[in-house]
């Protein structure tokens, strides 16, 4: 009887296998799960846990208070008319950039004009007057007393042209400060009575940076302290703190914090979101991979390190500055073995064993 080629092959192959069961365990190979069986037993058996250590010493560096925040005019101003007319003029654009004291509106003249050279003439004869009465009173034709009454005649005469010289030059509705004109609120032709807007002006440099700080980093931030803004655009300008409120908002429990930052032409828009760093001095920190930041039983972000007995401790640290390598933190002293492979495995207090590196 001749057996088909197919089941000869099967059949060497059933036998390969069983060849292969019967003599694995001499020849010397460990699968996974008898390598962990292994490790659990040299546990089971009191040998510490293995684990990787980088030691990150204690250097100097600055500490940076970071406040979410925006750009802010240091000052926005409604310039209101202070005499009643009509528009005659709209010099300036709105979003122009003005120096003070150029013409932002201009009101009809009117009769004011005329008003002044009344006075200025009334002036004229009131001074003439007056020179009669000293001529006349030098040579005794004239009583002391009327000199005086003519002097007063020509005082009031020189205070009428001043008032007069004054409501004429209030037609012209002037920048109270170099800015920008941001919107102008009277067109051509419209009626402002005394105290309606002719627009709102913008002061934009210095610029104004405003943010809010936690209660807790308030006695990090003090006046004069450098401080630099990215803002939204993708710009960064620097400047320093000028006010650090003492008074909490009642709702958020933060404190108000404003920088004062040169802004030339104002090419800075008021109203942009920034990220605000404020420097807050320097002080002792560590450089540590963020991967060996860790949480406690009390949940304490903090890293566990090895001591000089191969005892694993904990320290609460705080984040100061993050990188694309790391993190710098404060809360470690001195140089320090932190914990980074196997960190989460351990606890305060064991002995472990650490990894040659």
């Amino acid at each position: 009887m001749r057996f088909k080629p197919a089941y000869i092959v099967v059949a060497v192959i059933v036998v390969l296998v069983f060849a292969y069961l019967l003599l694995r365990p001499f020849l010397g190979g460990t699968d996974k799960s008898a390598e962990a069986q292994a490790k659990a037993t040299a546990v089971q058996a009191g040998a510490p846990p293995l684990v990787q250590t980088t030691l990150a010493p204690q250097v100097m560096h600055p500490y940076i208070v970071d406040v979410r925040g925006r750009t802010q005019a240091a000052r926005t101003v409604e310039v209101r008319s202070e005499t009643a007319g009509d528009v005659a003029q709209t010099p300036i654009l709105q979003g122009t950039f003005v120096r003070a004291g150029t013409v932002l509106c201009r009101l009809a003249v009117d009769a004011r004009r005329a008003s002044l050279d009344e006075a200025m003439a009334n002036m004229k004869s009131k001074n003439l007057q007056m020179q009669a009465s000293a001529s006349l009173a030098s040579k005794g034709f004239r009583s002391p007393t009327q000199v005086l009454t003519d002097q007063a005649s020509l005082d009031a005469a020189t205070a009428s042209v001043r008032a007069a010289q004054v409501t004429l030059d209030q037609v012209n509705i002037r920048a109270p400060f170099a800015g920008v004109f941001d919107h102008r609120e009277a067109e051509v032709g419209a009626y402002l009575a005394p105290g309606q807007p002719c627009g709102a002006m913008v002061e934009l440099d210095p610029m104004l940076i405003v943010g809010d700080i936690p209660e807790t980093e308030t006695g990090k931030v003090h006046l004069g302290a450098v401080t630099t803004a990215k803002l939204v655009t993708g710009e960064t300008i620097s400047g320093r703190v000028r006010f650090v409120a003492h008074d909490a908002d009642p709702a958020t429990r933060t404190y108000r914090v404003e920088v004062t930052a040169a802004n030339p032409g104002g090419r800075v828009r008021s109203g942009l979101s920034a990220d605000i760093q404020i420097g807050a001095g320097v002080g002792p920190a560590h450089f540590i991979p963020v991967s060996a930041l860790v949480l406690d039983a009390a949940g304490r972000q903090g890293v566990r390190y090895v001591t000089d007995g191969d005892i694993v401790a904990f320290a609460p640290v705080t984040v100061l500055d993050e990188t694309p390598d790391g993190v710098w933190v404060s809360g470690l002293s001195g140089p320090a073995r932190v914990i980074t492979v196997g960190q989460s495995y351990v606890s305060q207090g064991q002995r472990v064993r650490v990894a040659a590196r």
